[in-house]
């Protein structure tokens, strides 16, 4: 699947923009500041109802505009027409093919979409929830009916936490759908980083990257059913007015000679073994599943020294996705001519 049309309203200094992508490489070339990865922003919006720079949408809208909006259609066996809005007072509304969604999942189904961008290290830097997040994405693809566990659970667990900010003894009832979702959640992420490995250790081998072991801390005692764990944090919870145990507190271990692989690596490492866990989950998805998301890659140029570049490149096209690329310049060393190219200039798209 691919995003053949992209139409934008009032994205950061994106005033309007029409784009025909096409299915194998498009690149947008233009200097900094040009609006260039605020258009990667919005595709990535069309399939995650997010940004891949900021958690705040409002951050989004142009500055003398009070809504922003895009609008997209895919290629693919089966297409889809998808728009977004982020208004600053009524919030943000998504359509696929005219419908309204139910979540944000919805997004993801109708356009998957990844991103490799120059804060790619802080998948490695930061806290669990950006992992989490990461590995959710591929465990949503790969397994069909984690889904509908995510939601149940997160929908436990916001009435969970309600009942222990006011009525504590409230909170019980919501236990059997947490511990039931939970453990069906934890079992799914289990069983696709077991299936990443073998594709992280091949591209660890590829492309010379630090050989760090991935993991999973399911986010309450191993040696504890969910159940268990609720029980014995019970006094805590309540103390904290808050659910301290579960899989929304899971994490993926990056780990390097024993140690979290963030207190080792410097930053440039970082970022080289974040980009290779990327390409290892798309490896993953592409044999494991009939989706190829889209890769939207900003600045590529900026990510990889002259050592690994090459090698990067030859896993990229190995990958046989749509590849939507941003660059300082009109041609981006490693990859082959693109198919299409756009220019930016102070908010302005032009077709090349």
């Amino acid at each position: 699947m691919s995003l053949g049309e992209l139409q934008i309203q009032n994205v950061r200094c994106i005033g309007s923009a029409r784009l025909e992508l096409h299915p194998r490489c498009t690149l947008i070339w233009g200097g900094n500041g040009a609006g260039k990865t605020s258009l990667l922003e919005a595709a990535f919006l069309l399939g995650r109802g997010r940004s891949f720079r900021s958690p705040r949408s409002e951050q989004l809208v142009r500055r003398t505009a009070s809504r922003l909006t895009v609008f997209g259609r895919t290629l693919g066996p089966v297409p889809h027409a998808v728009g977004i809005e982020f208004d600053r007072e009524q919030g943000s509304s998504a359509r696929v093919d005219g419908q309204a969604v139910k979540s944000l999942a919805d997004l993801s189904l109708a356009f998957p979409v990844q991103v490799i961008d120059p804060e790619i290290h802080k998948l490695i830097e930061e806290g669990g929830r950006r992992r989490r997040r990461w590995l959710d994405w591929a465990v949503f693809h790969v397994e069909p009916q984690f889904g509908e566990a995510w939601f149940r659970y997160a929908r436990a667990l916001r009435q969970r936490n309600a009942a222990l900010k006011g009525r504590p003894s409230q909170a019980r009832p919501w236990e059997a759908e947490l511990v039931e979702q939970g453990t069906r959640m934890s079992v799914a992420r289990r069983a696709v980083l077991e299936s990443l490995e073998p594709y992280w250790n091949a591209i660890v081998a590829a492309v010379d990257c630090p050989r760090a072991r991935i993991g999973y801390a399911q986010g309450w005692a191993e040696t504890q059913s969910l159940s268990d764990a609720l029980e014995s944090a019970r006094a805590r919870d309540e103390a904290r007015q808050t659910t301290t145990v579960g899989p929304h507190r899971a994490d993926l271990r990056i780990m390097l000679d024993g140690k979290p692989a963030r207190d080792i690596l410097s930053r440039g490492q970082q970022k080289l073994t974040a980009a290779a866990l990327t390409l290892a989950q798309l490896r993953l998805l592409a044999d494991s599943t009939s989706v190829m998301p889209t890769l939207l890659l900003d600045d590529p140029a900026a990510e990889l020294d002259a050592q690994h570049q090459a090698a990067f490149v030859a896993e990229i096209l190995r990958l046989n996705c749509q590849l939507v690329i941003t660059a300082l310049q009109p041609q981006i060393p490693g990859f082959t001519q693109p198919d299409r190219v756009f220019h930016v200039e102070q908010g302005d798209v032009r077709p090349v």
